[in-house]
């Protein structure tokens, strides 16, 4: 069924090996591989490279490598082997690089919200943040209600500022998780593969008829950008990373076809 070219095929072992390990012999991996937070005490630098071959549950590894596996042997019988590989690391690479960056903006936006509230708790401000930052929440319109009929309430302003507090230590806990799975050089080689072949028709599940690549990938990004700009609760997808794998993919094929001779 599959073709599978060698560079894909090394890929695909050894993320197995590797995800192998994970449940069975050295789970220790998982911590120590796993994408943290720079300034975390469990960030160190090779994560960068390591995230993208460990991944959190079987169904995780499951669609990246079948992902790879689909797409994967067409790009290499097209570039070569080692072109692969090289895309497919600086596509996972670039993709935590990116990830991080939109993890640092977000923490360091709330916690400026959240400074500024602390100084001047009122009512409507109190509002804003929730509808900011945790939009799917309910109850908080009673107190923001409260507090602004009485501003120099303490114990409306202790409560205010206490909820505020609980939503940025759940919010800052949920992006001090370590980021791990191969989607974000996944996500650049699907973008490749629709870039160079746009028109090929790929049957999606559970969509009836098939679809060519560019409008799935097309399709696929605008979903991912609106699930990362309106998360919801539980969501654990680094949806950013996936939106980084395909930036990082459309830099380095724009970059590579600069130079036509060594694109093709």
């Amino acid at each position: 069924m599959f073709n599978l070219t060698p560079t894909v095929r090394t890929l695909l072992l050894a993320n197995i090996i590797f995800y192998l390990a994970q449940i069975s012999l050295l789970p220790l991996i998982t911590q120590v591989g796993s994408l943290y937070p720079i300034g975390s005490p469990y960030f160190f630098p090779w994560q960068f490279l390591t995230y993208m071959f460990l991944h959190g549950s079987f169904f995780h590894i499951l669609f990246n490598m079948f992902g790879l596996i689909s797409f994967g042997p067409l790009l290499e019988q097209r570039w070569g082997g080692q072109r692969f590989l090289v895309f497919w690391l600086i596509c996972g690479v670039g993709a935590g690089v990116l990830y991080e960056g939109v993890r640092f903006y977000e923490g360091n936006k709330m916690e400026q919200a959240r400074q500024e509230f602390r100084r001047a708790p009122s009512g409507g401000d109190f509002a804003e943040f929730f509808r900011a930052y945790y939009p799917e929440a309910t109850g908080y319109e009673t107190l923001a209600g409260a507090l602004t009929r009485n501003p120099d309430n303490t114990e409306y302003r202790k409560a205010a500022t206490d909820a505020v507090d609980a939503v940025v230590t759940e919010s800052r806990d949920s992006r001090n998780a370590g980021m791990l799975g191969a989607s974000g050089a996944l996500f650049g080689v699907l973008f490749a593969f629709a870039y160079l072949f746009p028109n090929t028709k790929l049957f999606i599940f559970p969509l009836p008829v098939p679809i060519a690549a560019k409008y799935l990938v097309f399709g696929y990004a605008l979903f991912e950008l609106y699930q990362g700009v309106h998360r919801t609760p539980g969501d654990n997808v680094a949806h950013f990373a996936h939106l980084g794998g395909l930036l990082i993919g459309f830099i380095v094929l724009k970059f590579w076809e600069s130079g036509r001779e060594r694109f093709y």
